[in-house]
């Protein structure tokens, strides 16, 4: 772990200045921290904010770039707004990661900041994710990936760096909840967030809700399939999920699992 944070260190050492796109992630937040610590006033954060994420994810982030005292911009996503996203096909991820990339090297050139950074690392590269090849092509670094960093690396790193996300939920944007080739509507996308929220209430801790137009598919760990069923839980997840024009509530036998939409493309 030491070997692979000194690589980190090394990595974000060679860079004059430094914008980092922080979703207020695990993988995002460690970054901005080490490179707070290596770079000092020449790091900056930029998040980006719109239908697709959770309010509550925008506060976390602004809270913890405040602790940084590392300067934070927020901007609009407006990919919503374009066809090629908004129509859901399989590389709509590619779409999304082109059109917010581009602005955010547009800022970067306005500060004269040299070098654009995501939270990307290397358990990304084994599953479907179009919009790694966006940047790619936009020239945008990946220190973590670079460095050889998985996702339990991230949490391990982050714990003994004492960022007290280390065992955040990973959390996804909530077009990742529908079917390729179903379009995403912001009436969709409020049904979505208001069930994922009902779930949370609930406390449970990893999970995603599934929109299949009236039914609902609900991805659970399996250890809490047994919570879901009870009998209070259930009928009060069944009412208030209903009440938001769902006429199906399932559970997936599977479990809960990244990526179940693109189960499809294989």
């Amino acid at each position: 772990m030491q070997e692979k944070k000194q690589k980190l260190v090394e990595i974000l050492q060679s860079y004059d200045s430094l914008l980092i796109a922080f979703s207020g992630g695990i993988d995002s937040a460690l970054l901005l921290k080490i490179a707070s610590d290596v770079l000092g006033d020449k790091v900056e954060a930029i998040t980006a904010t719109s239908d697709l994420y959770f309010p509550h994810e925008l506060e976390e982030a602004i809270h913890f770039a405040s602790e940084l005292e590392v300067i934070h911009s927020i901007i609009e996503n407006k990919s919503l707004r374009n066809g090629d996203f908004s129509n859901n096909k399989p590389d709509r991820c590619y779409t999304c990661k082109r059109q917010l990339f581009l602005k955010l090297r547009e800022i970067a050139d306005s500060k004269n900041i040299k070098t654009i950074a995501d939270g990307t690392n290397l358990d990304d590269t084994k599953s479907y994710r179009p919009g790694l090849k966006a940047l790619e092509e936009l020239g945008v670094k990946s220190p973590l990936k670079a460095a050889g960093f998985t996702k339990y690396d991230i949490r391990q790193l982050a714990k003994a760096e004492d960022i007290q996300c280390w065992d955040k939920p990973s959390v996804a944007c909530l077009a990742s909840r529908f079917p390729y080739h179903t379009e995403i509507t912001p009436a969709k996308l409020q049904q979505i967030r208001k069930a994922e929220e009902i779930l949370r209430q609930k406390d449970f801790k990893q999970f995603r809700a599934r929109h299949h137009g009236d039914i609902i598919r609900i991805e659970l760990n399996e250890q809490d399939f047994m919570k879901i069923l009870e009998i209070q839980t259930k009928t009060e997840i069944i009412r208030e999920l209903k009440a938001l024009g769902f006429s199906y509530i399932t559970l997936d036998m599977e479990g809960f699992r990244s990526g179940s939409m693109d189960e499809v493309l294989v």
